[in-house]
């Protein structure tokens, strides 16, 4: 396959990761500090929400960076290797970290939007457990039909 061929995707990967870099440095601390002025008694929510906001940026990055080397295996013609069906495993780990993450965070959407009477902040909440959790299962069902197209290549390769 010509080396350039998934330039498109590589560049989309990096465009994704900027904005949630962003999101990181200058939002996720603002949404801390908001947290911790409408519940003055519990400072400790400031933590718990900085705690699950860039928990799960680790393992969000994480996968980029997995699909960034699934995209690279593409590119040099090892896309039907044990290479890729171990890059899609870490991915979809990742992506249930990412979702049990903002899963085990809930209440703290619920207790934000409680205060502040804005039920919108829950669904943004619902959006990352689900969103994620999808990724999760597409990742395993692509894991699951690579391994399966690998077995049915070197059934193949053996019989012949």
């Amino acid at each position: 396959m010509e080396r350039g061929t998934t330039l498109f995707l590589k560049a989309a990967v990096i465009i994704i990761g900027i904005p949630v870099l962003a999101l990181c440095i200058f939002v996720v601390p603002e949404i801390a500090e908001f947290a911790a002025e409408l519940y003055p008694d519990h400072q400790y929510l400031k933590i718990l929400v900085l705690l699950v906001m860039y928990a799960a940026a680790i393992p969000f990055y994480f996968a980029l960076y997995q699909a960034f080397k699934l995209l690279n295996y593409i590119d040099r013609n090892q896309a039907f290797s044990e290479l890729s069906v171990r890059v899609l495993k870490k991915i979809k780990y990742c992506a249930f970290t990412i979702s049990g993450l903002y899963a085990a965070g809930m209440p703290l959407f619920y207790l934000i939007a409680e205060k502040d009477d804005a039920p919108g902040i829950i669904v943004i909440g619902m959006v990352l457990v689900f969103a994620s959790m999808v990724i999760g299962v597409f990742a395993a069902v692509l894991q699951r039909l690579l391994q399966e197209a690998i077995d049915i290549k070197s059934e193949n390769d053996l019989t012949v």
